[in-house]
């Protein structure tokens, strides 16, 4: 788990120039927390020597030291990026094929990572070029770092440090941006854009049922517009469980975990695409550990159990009885007060939404049968139809229902097998 040192700032005026800096040569340093170390180059960013700044044309050539005579494939152009290319700059960034010419002194002010690198002493320098493979024009002197990271990422995160985050709707497009910037505030130690990229996922993925009950509200709007053509708002479950795996954001799992649990196998693994009634899941990005395989197996099976004691106690007359009274009328009246008038009536009813609801959900297997939140909900609201002569058991249904599904979210990590700590906040095993 990444410790936290000390808070860091967010936003800032873009600053003025850093001056330039020696730097020296290569240097790899490690991940969160351990930037006085040494580590291995796939990994961590490289400071190569002081390197030539490029001029103002936007292609530059790249030169391959040491690579084989009988590889005649030119390596990528090297382009710098069209907006985080700043004439006073002070660092300049390379990842992948793009170039970004930044502050140092925005990097250390947001990065505790950058803060340390850039403070380590510097080895004598050596060849630019040799270090960084380019071949660029002289301009001025300054650092070059080599990150090993994607250069989209990489452009998201400058320019949440220097705009401030701007995130969307949590959508697919929205996610790809905001699990970059979450991966990298994470490895290089920018903790409040860490925290604020948690606190956006968590809108989709959320730890209070309040909330989930307004993620799948605004996703069912979504999804039943004709421009979204049936397809899914938010982006692959499978995808933010790897996510908070990989930088440690638990409080992701429980909603992610639970989403994927509402489809069946079937659907997870083997998506039907020609079939657009059954809104199938994509393909998977990537796959599940073989542990959270065993947890979404074993959640699966604890949902569907969830579903059938729900349905088998609707018909207890204990969820009911509060509301009936004592004796027993075979006649029915109209109630607008909280007591039953009819409780005979009422319960031969209720036994009645036993055997529909058993037949919709476990043997038909109809829409909402891997959901018990689902499920709970739409057996509450079944007094608009049903019990609208009798007001009492109405109310008694759907007090029943909600609390129903407030046992259910609170045991969804149970049933998931996500660990509790003292905090009541699910992590990682």
């Amino acid at each position: 788990m990444v410790s936290r040192l000390r808070p860091v700032q967010d936003s800032c005026q873009r600053p003025a120039s850093s001056g330039s800096r020696s730097s020296a040569s290569t240097t790899s340093c490690s991940g969160p927390r351990g930037s006085k170390q040494i580590a291995a180059r796939s990994q961590s960013p490289t400071v190569a020597s002081e390197v030539s700044a490029p001029d103002e044309a936007e292609v530059f050539s790249s030169t391959s030291v040491g690579a084989k005579a009988l590889d005649t494939d030119p390596p990528p152009p090297l382009r710098k990026h069209s907006d985080l290319w700043f004439d006073d700059g002070s660092v300049i960034c390379r990842a992948e094929d793009t170039l970004f010419k930044v502050h140092m002194s925005q990097l250390a002010r947001h990065s505790l990572f950058f803060r340390d690198m850039f403070s380590l002493p510097q080895p004598e320098l050596r060849s630019a070029e040799a270090e960084s493979n380019l071949t660029l024009p002289l301009e001025d002197k300054i650092p070059l770092i080599v990150l090993h990271d994607t250069a989209e990422d990489v452009g998201n995160l400058f320019t949440a440090l220097y705009d401030g985050p701007n995130f969307g709707n949590n959508d697919q497009d929205d996610f790809r941006i905001a699990s970059g910037i979450l991966r990298l505030s994470t490895k290089y130690i920018v903790d409040s854009l860490r925290a604020k990229a948690i606190t956006h996922l968590n809108m989709a993925w959320p730890s209070t049922l309040k909330a989930w009950d307004t993620r799948e509200d605004f996703a069912r709007t979504y999804e039943a517009d004709p421009a979204s053509s049936g397809g899914h708002l938010y982006p692959h479950p499978i995808a933010v469980i790897n996510l908070a795996r990989e930088v440690n954001a638990p409080s992701l799992l429980p909603a992610a975990f639970y989403d994927l649990s509402r489809y069946s196998f079937a659907h997870i693994f083997e998506p039907a695409e020609d079939d657009p009634a059954d809104h199938p899941l994509s393909l998977p990005p990537s796959n599940l550990s073989i542990a959270d395989m065993q947890r979404l197996c074993l959640g699966k099976e604890a949902s569907q159990h969830a579903i059938t004691s729900l349905i088998a106690a609707m018909g207890s007359s204990q969820y009911v009885r509060h509301a009936q009274l004592s004796h027993h009328s075979h006649s029915r009246k109209i109630s607008s007060s909280g007591i039953c008038v009819s409780a005979a009536a009422c319960r031969k009813d209720f036994s009645e939404l036993v055997d529909l609801a058993t037949q919709h959900y476990l043997f038909d297997r109809e829409r909402g049968c891997y959901d018990p939140l689902y499920v709970a909900e739409e057996l509450g609201q079944l007094k608009s139809a049903e019990f609208s002569e009798c007001k009492a058991c109405a109310k008694s249904l759907e007090a029943w229902a909600a609390r129903e599904r407030e046992k259910m979210w609170k045991s969804i990590p149970l049933w998931f097998r996500l660990e509790y700590s003292a905090d009541s906040s699910p992590k990682l095993r």
